[in-house]
């Protein structure tokens, strides 16, 4: 039996602009090639972003990124340096970086509806001054990515409106989906207590650095 395809029509890209229309002068003018002030700010106040990486294939990747506020180092205005905390090994970010440095970032600060995005490209170091800059509960990390910034500028709030990402009530929705350890024994088949996988796991999760 031949089974019909589920894959929606791509749209011609002169086609999608088309559709969407051209941005306005105020928002072209938004991209700049450098961190400013204002930009600095937003990166000392987030403790989150978001990495995205592609190999030399082109097939994408996109990891989060967290710590206290201001984990990110603004080294100067073209530079930023992102400590690598202790995480799952995969290390799928370097390996991409390895074929292909280009780099993405999108910077969130918790009740801001804007983000910053930051594109650029990005190479590990171990360079001992940059990596004592970012020492968290007396350790330093072992590694950081250093980004050298082609593009930063500020994405307006609609799509956390949307998403209505900040509002507590929003929390609720965790409660409706079953917890780690038994996605885990669901996904693989294990015959273990669920909820020894989820002590495991804050066990771990209480050893960040």
């Amino acid at each position: 039996m031949t089974h019909a395809s589920t894959r929606p029509r791509p749209v011609p890209p002169d086609e999608v602009i088309a559709r969407l229309g051209k941005p306005d002068a105020m928002t072209e003018a938004k991209v700049f090639d450098h961190i400013d002030e204002q930009f600095r700010r937003f990166i000392a106040h987030s403790p989150f972003l978001t990495m995205a990486t592609a190999d030399a294939a082109g097939r994408a990747d996109c990891s989060p990124r967290g710590d206290y506020p201001g984990f990110v180092k603004v080294l100067d205005a073209h530079t930023l340096a992102i400590p690598d905390r202790p995480g799952n090994k995969i290390a799928d970010s370097f390996r991409n970086l390895a074929e292909n440095d280009g780099i993405g970032l999108l910077f969130l600060v918790p009740g801001m509806r804007e983000t910053l995005r930051i594109n650029g490209r990005a190479y590990p170091t171990d360079e001992p001054d940059v990596l004592a800059r970012m020492r968290t509960e007396a350790k330093a990390p072992e590694l950081a990515l250093v980004v050298e910034v082609a593009e930063a500028y500020f994405h307006c709030g609609r799509a956390l409106i949307r998403s209505r990402l900040w509002d507590p009530a929003s929390q609720a929705l965790a409660d409706e989906l079953p917890s780690a350890g038994e996605i885990f024994t669901a996904q693989f088949g294990l015959d273990v207590d669920p909820d020894a996988i989820n002590r495991g796991l804050e066990d771990g999760y209480r050893k960040l650095y």
